[in-house]
């Protein structure tokens, strides 16, 4: 009878100094040198890495049920409640359901015009500043489109007040002097984010209304009841919260790799040519044809994906790759590292995104190589959305500018609880003719 290895048997190796910004390539060549199942100490933490794409189909699909998103995400995102993305078991996939409808790749009609429009005033001034870092510049974008089209809080001082005390949350870790004065300021935030948030839920209860808020607050579970204060609080800052960072992040790396591809970038903008008159605003059919900004969106999450590592805890014991893992074992599966191997992605590190066209289809010769959005039965929720918003996005910026470079900058992944780049992305912008008149 087969007798799996011990967990003190599983590889060790140490993490390098400059792990946050070389984190894919580092696991990538530890995959190459010690297969897909090895161990080090992340942030203090004994942690087990499990790289590549079986070990993604393990933790996201055939052995789902072993790993808890809430012991993996909890330290991320307590702050701000407990969410979809902190549940676990029946309690995930009973909100989840009632959520489910809001994202649907038809409802991104509903939510368009809004991303559309909020483009177009976020941007309208950019070729007369001259530079821009597109980074930030994407951020407010974001944040503004997940505030309105999620919970139906107002552009300009509303939103700008929300993004200001999340943005400062996110921060309290650099900020505070002790855990006593982290606690402090988090209960002084989180009471400025209740005043701003009770009364958008209130006003749901009373006036029903179609975005994701309202659906919630009408939603009752499987035992007829609705959800609390507390719990409507949760959900709508993890939406707010992850439905932002994904799409700012992988917006401004494309606009990068494009800029750093021009023979690519003419073929987005032919593209756009022979879908969409020089000053309309992409229709949803429009971005479901658009192949070409697709393969290069693709190739952008894969190279800079938003999540470097998926977090886990272990409900139970598991066996993986003839070793045994014991319960209560912090795992990351690596995301980053997973889209550098060169047996499933051909020359990984180069910008290819012609790979994800037929015939080739990379991706699909070996499932769960790509998993960006994750995967399986809990693939992120608001993938459609991310993907229409970041595509509307790129789709009106190109056709409206042209964009260079800042020379002299470090243009490098950070990777910390998401990724970003290190010192941002500014770039020269300047107008094109006969557009948006």
């Amino acid at each position: 009878m087969h007798q799996p290895r011990a967990f003190e048997e599983i590889s060790f190796v140490e993490l390098p100094s400059n792990y946050q910004t070389d984190l894919g390539p580092f696991l990538a060549r530890t995959y190459d040198h010690y297969g897909p199942i090895f161990r080090s100490s992340a942030f203090g933490q004994p942690v087990v890495y499990m790289v590549g794409p079986e070990a993604n189909r393990f933790v996201l699909a055939s052995h789902r049920q072993v790993f808890s998103h809430r012991q993996g995400w909890w330290k991320v995102v307590e702050m701000f409640g407990d969410g979809l993305l902190t549940m676990d078991g029946t309690e995930h996939d009973q909100h989840r359901r009632m959520m489910n409808p809001a994202f649907t790749i038809s409802y991104m009609d509903h939510y368009l015009p809004i991303m559309n429009r909020i483009i177009r005033e976020r941007t309208t001034a950019w070729a007369s500043r001259g530079v821009v870092d597109v980074y930030e510049e994407a951020r407010k974008i974001t944040f503004d489109v997940a505030a309105e089209a999620l919970t139906g809080l107002h552009a300009g001082l509303e939103v700008d007040q929300f993004r200001d005390i999340v943005v400062q949350i996110l921060n309290l870790g650099i900020v505070a002097i002790d855990a006593d004065d982290y606690q402090r300021r988090l209960a002084q935030l989180k009471g400025h984010l209740y005043e701003l948030l009770l009364p958008k839920i209130q006003e749901r209860r009373q006036h029903p209304t179609n975005d994701v808020l309202g659906m919630l607050v009408q939603a009752r579970d499987d035992a007829g009841r609705a959800l609390s204060d507390e719990q409507l609080f949760a959900h709508t800052n993890i939406l707010l919260v992850a439905g932002h960072e994904t799409s700012t992040s992988l917006s401004a790396w494309l606009l990068y790799l494009l800029t750093q591809h021009p023979d690519y970038l003419q073929r987005v903008l032919d593209e756009q040519t022979a879908l969409l008159d020089d000053s309309a605003e992409p229709t949803l059919e429009a971005l479901k044809q658009m192949k070409v900004l697709e393969n290069a969106l693709s190739e952008a999450e894969r190279l800079y994906p938003p999540v470097g590592n998926g977090p886990r805890g272990t409900f139970e014991d598991f066996e993986f790759h003839g070793y045994r893992v014991p319960a209560d074992t912090r795992v990351f599966y690596s995301i980053a590292a997973s889209h550098l191997i060169p047996s499933i992605f051909a020359n990984p590190t180069a910008f290819d995104p012609d790979r994800f066209a037929p015939p080739r289809e990379e991706h699909k010769k070996v499932p769960y190589s790509l998993v960006g959005f994750g995967g399986g039965s809990r693939i992120c929720i608001g993938t459609n959305f991310a993907k229409v918003e970041i595509k509307a996005m790129v789709s009106q910026l190109l056709r409206r500018y042209q964009f260079g470079l800042v020379p002299g900058q470090t243009i490098v992944q950070l990777y910390r609880g998401t990724g970003m780049p290190v010192r941002g992305i500014k770039m020269y912008v300047s107008g094109k003719q006969h557009v948006y008149r």
